[in-house]
């Protein structure tokens, strides 16, 4: 897999832009996306858990039912849930892009993002869409990509490209995701396109696959939001066919990567976060253990507390694993501190070893830190990602609605 710059207009048939069209006050901020495909698209989704769902998660079910699609239209700054005419106006989104681009209203997936519980406004949509169509370009994907997001401080945009069947196969997808991050089937809003040839059914479960072991093991702040959706659209365009029998595994690696690339973007730009914090759990018994002990530790306040201060306190990573709903050996459980700045064994055998306190506060300075666990128990591995929890993400979130 080779990384290659852009995000959705990286894959071959694919065209964005971002504009403001007045959803959100700041005047210099992008509200209003838009993402257009060349040609039918073979289409697939994952969404919240959460039994609040956006409208648009209804819409978009409803429009990639029979599996493909054409466009993305997503709007920041309001997040159509809760509303009385969520759905209405979630169906307008859909025909306003549809007008302006040429197609059918069932071809649009349709997002929103932003705060929950107020009435989304169509008219600056509707005023915005015939600028937002026209401006569609190959170069428009940074723009479209900073018009989806809210708290973030970074636009999150990545793409890859690898060798199928001897062809350039492209992977690209931008995401917004600050805060509100705790997946269980998806995670914050990502959208995904690529130019390989492949089913819908077989899309859908590449998909599946690759959220499983990348955006479903980030977690923020132990909150799931209502409007989480990634969703995938494949054009065909590069000519490489994509079977279970050939290229498969292939184009699942390369899917991987990109979310594995879009999974770490997300849980260091968390909300207030000075530091990436990555657990990566090895010998355990299963995959499925490794996955809940790795995910136990980067959910823990206590531990995301301490790393924000550089503190060592290695105790609370075994408090974590300790009561992860899992059977394994507690007593076997080794732990490592690491960094670009060096790696300290903190505790052996589910017991402490001597370390020094100032080399150990000098590996959790850097801004990714890394807590190796190591269960002893068998071959398998998983990794999670999160963030420091510090003071600003109460003033940020305390400070959400104004």
């Amino acid at each position: 897999m080779e990384k290659i710059k852009g995000g959705v207009c990286a894959p071959l048939g694919f065209k964005a832009n971002g504009i403001h069209c007045g959803i959100r006050k700041n005047k210099t901020k992008e509200d209003l996306a838009l993402v257009f495909a060349e040609c039918d698209c073979s289409a697939a989704a994952v969404y919240t858990t959460n039994k609040v769902k956006g409208a648009p998660i209804a819409v978009t079910r409803e429009n990639i039912a029979d599996g493909y699609a054409r466009a993305i239209i997503c709007n920041s700054g309001n997040a159509n849930t809760c509303n009385a005419d969520g759905v209405q106006k979630a169906r307008r989104m859909c025909e306003l892009a549809a007008q302006a681009t040429g197609i059918s209203p069932e071809q649009v997936i349709v997002a929103s993002t932003g705060v929950i519980g107020q009435i989304l406004p169509i008219e600056p949509i509707q005023a915005g869409m015939p600028a937002l169509a026209k401006g569609l370009s190959r170069e428009g994907e940074e723009a479209a990509a900073r018009a989806i997001m809210t708290t973030d401080t970074v636009v999150k945009q990545f793409a890859a490209c690898g060798k199928i069947g001897g062809k350039s196969v492209r992977v690209g997808a931008m995401a917004k995701g600050s805060g509100m991050i705790h997946p269980n089937m998806a995670t914050l809003l990502c959208f995904v396109t690529t130019d390989a040839e492949i089913s819908p059914a077989l899309l859908d479960r590449a998909l599946r696959a690759a959220v499983a072991d990348t955006l479903n093991m980030v977690s923020i702040d132990g909150d799931t939001s209502t409007n989480d959706m990634l969703t995938i659209m494949a054009s065909g365009k590069s000519g490489a066919k994509i079977s279970k029998a050939e290229g498969f595994e292939e184009f699942l690696a390369l899917l991987k990567g990109v979310l594995t690339d879009v999974s770490r973007a997300i849980a260091k730009d968390g909300e207030g976060a000075t530091r990436l914090l990555e657990c990566e759990v090895t010998g355990a018994p299963d995959i499925p253990t490794a996955k809940k002990i790795a995910k136990s530790v980067v959910c823990s306040s206590l531990l995301k507390a301490a790393i924000s201060a550089a503190d060592a306190n290695w105790g609370r990573v075994l408090c974590a694993i300790g009561y992860t709903d899992a059977e394994f050996d507690i007593d076997k459980i080794d732990v490592d501190l690491c960094s670009k700045a060096g790696k300290i064994a903190v505790c052996r055998g589910g017991s402490g070893v001597p370390f020094d306190e100032d080399e150990a506060k000098k590996v959790l300075l850097p801004d990714e830190v890394r807590v190796l666990v190591n269960c002893n128990a068998g071959d398998a591995k998983a990794t999670a990602w999160g963030c420091d929890l510090t003071c600003d993400y109460v003033k940020i979130n305390a400070d959400y609605r104004t």
